[in-house]
C-alpha cells in the first residue's frame, strides 16, 4: 500500500473526469485519476460512441434500402450483427486507448481501483477488496458518473431484458422489441432496431415521445418513426414484464385498459441512477437531494475541498456537460482569472435517430411559461437546395426569439445532421446574439445552415426561400 500526495485526485475516468484531469495537469497540478473500469467511462464505452458506432451501420443499411433513388443499384444487401457490434467494440476500444495516452501524455497518474473518500483530503483506492493505496489531495473531484435505472418488478435479466449494456451487444437480432422509455437512449436503440427490421414498439409514460424537446419536434419525430413501421404507445405504462427461454410478455396499460403484448426482447430506457453509494459521503457535509449531490456554480459541494461533476449532479445529464463541468472546477481551483461558470440555457441536446433531433435553450412552450412574448420562425428541410440533393428532405428548423429584444431564446432541430448544425445555434447563444446578427451573418450556399438563417428570417416574416 502507498501513500503518494496530489494537488488534484478524480474519482472516476469518464468524459467529467479525465477531462478535469487533464486540463488540472495542464494549469501545473499533480494530478491523479481513479478508475474503477474503463477510461473514458460509460459515455465512451458503453454509451455516446459504440452507440453511435451502431446507428452508422443502420443509416449506411438504410441508405442500401433506397440506392435506387440515387440512381444506384445494389442487390442482395445484408447485414451481419455480429460484424456491426464487433466494430462498435472496436471504435470503443480504440477511443478508450486514446483516452489512456492522452492521460499519460500529460502525465497524470492513473490508479486503477475503486476509489472513495477516506477522510479530509484522503482517498482511498480499493482492488478487490483490498485498499491498494491511499492518496492525499486537498482537492478531490468526485466524477462517480451513472447506470441505468430499474424499475421494481421490470428488473433486467440481460437475456431476454435488457439494459442499454445488453442492446450495444446483442447475440440476435429480434424479430420484436418493446422499449420502455423515448428519451435520447430509448429512441436511438428503436431506431437502430428497426432500421435492421425488427418489429419496433415504444412505450412512453408521458403524453409524447422525446418530452425534453419542443412538443412541435416531437410530433414530427413520432410521425416520422410510425412512418418507418415503429409503434408508439404515449400515456402507456409497463405494469409488469414475464419472461420465458425465448420472449417476454410485457403487461402495459394505457387509457386505463391493460393488454399484454408478446415481444421477442425488452429495453429498459427509463433514466439513469447516480453512483454516489460507498463512495464516502457519509460523515461527509456533502448534500445529496433524491440521488443527487448537490453543488453551488463552482462544482463545490458542502464539504470543503470536495467537488463533483457530471452525472451524480443536477442535469442535463450529458457527457460534453460533464467535460465543460470538469473544466470549469479544475480553472477555478488553479486560480485562472475570467472563469465562468456553466450556463445550462447553451447546452445542446442530441439524438442521433433517424431523422436526428438537436436542440438549445428554452422551447416555445417553456419561453411564454417565462413570460417571454415571442417570435417563432420555421424552415422546412423541403425548402432547401441541399437537403434535396442528398435526398433528406424530411426536417424542420425551428427558432424561438424575445418579441421585445430579438435575443435568441432556443433552437430546435429534426432532420439530416442537425446534431452537428446545432452548435451554431450554441454559439449564437452564448455571445447573446440577437436576431439581427443572426440575419446579417452570410451563410455558405449550398448547406444545410442556410435553414438556420432562413428560420431567423421567417420569426419576422422575411424567409426568401419558403
Amino acid at each position: 500500500m502507498s501513500d503518494t500526495s496530489f494537488d488534484v485526485v478524480v474519482v472516476g475516468g469518464g468524459p467529467g473526469g479525465y477531462v478535469a484531469a487533464i486540463r488540472a495537469a495542464q494549469l501545473g497540478l499533480k494530478t491523479a485519476v481513479v478508475e474503477r473500469e474503463h477510461l473514458g467511462g460509460i459515455c465512451l464505452n458503453w454509451g455516446c460512441i459504440p452507440t453511435k458506432a451502431l446507428l452508422r451501420s443502420a443509416d449506411v443499411y438504410r441508405t442500401f434500402q433506397h440506392a435506387k433513388d440515387y440512381g444506384l443499384a445494389v442487390q442482395g444487401a445484408t447485414f451481419d450483427l455480429q460484424a456491426i457490434v464487433k466494430r462498435s467494440r472496436g471504435v470503443a476500444s480504440q477511443l478508450s486507448s486514446g483516452v489512456k495516452h492522452l492521460l499519460k501524455k500529460n502525465k497524470v497518474h492513473v490508479f486503477d481501483g475503486f476509489g472513495r473518500l477516506a477522510g479530509k483530503g484522503k482517498v482511498s483506492v480499493e482492488s478487490n477488496g483490498k485498499v491498494i493505496a491511499s492518496l492525499s489531495a486537498p482537492h478531490i473531484i468526485l466524477a462517480t458518473g451513472a447506470r441505468a435505472r430499474t424499475l421494481p418488478g421490470l428488473e433486467p435479466d440481460g437475456k431476454i431484458v435488457w439494459t442499454y449494456k445488453n442492446a450495444l451487444v446483442p447475440d440476435t437480432m429480434p424479430k420484436s422489441l418493446l422499449v420502455v422509455g423515448s428519451g435520447a437512449i430509448g429512441i436511438e436503440f428503436a431506431s437502430f432496431f428497426n432500421a435492421f427490421g425488427a418489429d419496433v414498439t415504444v412505450v412512453e409514460v408521458m403524453d409524447r415521445i422525446v418530452p425534453a424537446e419542443d412538443a412541435e419536434i416531437s410530433g414530427l419525430l413520432q410521425k416520422s418513426l410510425e412512418k418507418q413501421g415503429m409503434k408508439i404507445m404515449t400515456k402507456a405504462s409497463v405494469k409488469g414484464i414475464k419472461t420465458s427461454a425465448t420472449n417476454a410478455v410485457v403487461t402495459v396499460e394505457k387509457d386505463g385498459k391493460s393488454q399484454n403484448l408478446v415481444v421477442d426482447r425488452v429495453i429498459l430506457a427509463v433514466g439513469i441512477q447516480a453512483n454516489i453509494e460507498n463512495i464516502g459521503l457519509e460523515g461527509t457535509a456533502v448534500k445529496v437531494e433524491r440521488g443527487i449531490v448537490q453543488v453551488d456554480e463552482w462544482c463545490r459541494t458542502g464539504e470543503a475541498g470536495v467537488y463533483a461533476i457530471g452525472d451524480i449532479t443536477p442535469g442535463p445529464w450529458l457527457a460534453h456537460k460533464a467535460s465543460h463541468e470538469g473544466i470549469v472546477c479544475v480553472e477555478k481551483i488553479a486560480g485562472v482569472k475570467d472563469v465562468h461558470p456553466i450556463n445550462r440555457s447553451t447546452i445542446p441536446g442530441c439524438t442521433y435517430c433517424h431523422p436526428q433531433v438537436a436542440s438549445v435553450g428554452l422551447t416555445e412552450a417553456k419561453a411564454k411559461e417565462a413570460g417571454h412574448e415571442v417570435k417563432v420562425g420555421r424552415f422546412p428541410f423541403v425548402g432547401n437546395g441541399k437537403a434535396i440533393a442528398m435526398g433528406e428532405p424530411e426536417g424542420l428548423v425551428k427558432t424561438v426569439f424575445d418579441a421585445k429584444t430579438g435575443e435568441l431564446l432556443g433552437a430546435h432541430m429534426i432532420g439530416a445532421e442537425v446534431t452537428e448544425m446545432i452548435q451554431g445555434f450554441g454559439i449564437a447563444k452564448t455571445l447573446e446574439t440577437t436576431e439581427a446578427d443572426l440575419m446579417h451573418t452570410v451563410f455558405p450556399h449550398p448547406t444545410l445552415s442556410e435553414m438556420m438563417h432562413e428560420s431567423v428570417l421567417d420569426a419576422w416574416g422575411r424567409a426568401i426561400h419558403f
